[in-house]
């Protein structure tokens, strides 16, 4: 169900919501319907597997053994 809301802005805002609301073929009525909706649904917190997930596969080669590697690089690095 649907109930009026009244509000009160400035004549210059309310010609430039206007002339968005036109622009992009919406009322100003579901302008600020939608954006009420948006201020009080919950925050989803991004996951950091979903972050992981998106992240490119390195390209490197399977038969290379990642951890030999790291220790001779720093062994020449650090000297040891």
């Amino acid at each position: 169900m649907k109930t009026r809301l009244n509000i009160t802005i400035e004549e210059s805002l309310l010609d430039n919501v206007k002339n968005y609301a036109s622009r992009n073929n919406v009322s100003v009525s579901e302008l600020v319907e939608n954006y009420l909706k948006k201020l009080i649904r919950p925050a989803r917190k991004k996951s950091i597997i979903d972050a992981v997930a998106k992240l490119k596969k390195p390209n490197i080669d399977p038969s290379i053994d990642l951890k030999e590697l790291y220790y001779k690089e720093n062994a020449k690095k650090y000297g040891f």
